[in-house]
């Protein structure tokens, strides 16, 4: 009784398969096809959206506000500031022009100041000549007022001439040194000036010159002095012998 139900299953299981291999032999072989997709189903999406590509290009529209307003009039904060910043401008201008005058005349003034105690300097003795300024001026000085004592009654051109030239010649016998370093400094002068240069050789040549005459016509007169004082010398001895 037990196998009943499998003996029944497995006579079902061959009429089962009979009557599928029927029905394929009396249908006919047609292919049936199933409605197809449409191709937006099938379509692959995307990885990266497309929406840029879809959108209209936008145009550039520049940072500065929309012209087409009606300008608006500055403010009196703003007259105020703006007239504030040409005073400041102005100013600053000139307070640079004056400082830059400034400087060049105190560049000026200290190019001065150097250049004169280098001349200065310049003309004092070496250390070696044995010269002292002080009593040395004193004595030229007082040179030159004797021949303004001298000349005193005599003509203006004496009056300012002697004392000029015995000075000077004071100053060549007790300040060798110094007059020469005056000299050259004089004469650094006036080669600026050729004319005054030129007119200062002729009057030194001349000036030397006369110096050598009249040292030649010294050396003469002394000569013939010494020769007039020999003769009486002897003419004098001779008076002696014969008073004897």
């Amino acid at each position: 009784m037990s196998f009943r139900p499998i003996l029944r299953k497995r006579a079902v299981l061959p009429l089962a398969a009979a009557l599928v291999g029927s029905t394929t032999l009396l249908i006919p072989k047609t292919t049936i096809y199933a409605e197809a997709p449409s191709e937006s189903i099938h379509a692959r999406k995307p990885i990266y959206d497309d929406y840029p590509s879809r959108l209209p290009p936008q145009k550039y529209k520049p940072s500065n506000p929309d012209t087409s307003e009606a300008p608006r009039a500055p403010s009196p904060t703003d007259r105020l500031a703006t007239q504030i910043g040409r005073a400041r401008v102005f100013t600053q201008a000139h307070i640079v022009v004056l400082e830059n005058y400034l400087n060049a005349f105190m560049t000026r003034a200290l190019h001065l100041e150097s250049s004169f105690t280098s001349t200065i300097a310049s003309l004092a003795p070496p250390p070696e000549a044995n010269e002292h300024l002080l009593p040395g001026g004193l004595y030229v000085l007082v040179a030159a007022m004797a021949g303004s004592i001298v000349t005193r009654n005599r003509n203006i051109i004496l009056r300012s001439s002697v004392p000029v030239a015995v000075g000077i010649g004071a100053g060549w016998v007790v300040l060798p040194r110094t007059m020469r370093n005056v000299g050259d400094l004089v004469w650094g002068y006036e080669e600026r000036v050729p004319v005054l240069a030129e007119n200062h050789l002729r009057i030194k040549s001349a000036v030397e010159q006369s110096w050598t005459e009249t040292k030649a016509t010294g050396k003469v007169v002394s000569a013939w002095a010494d020769e007039r004082v020999r003769q009486g010398r002897e003419a004098v001895e001779g008076w002696v012998r014969k008073g004897r």
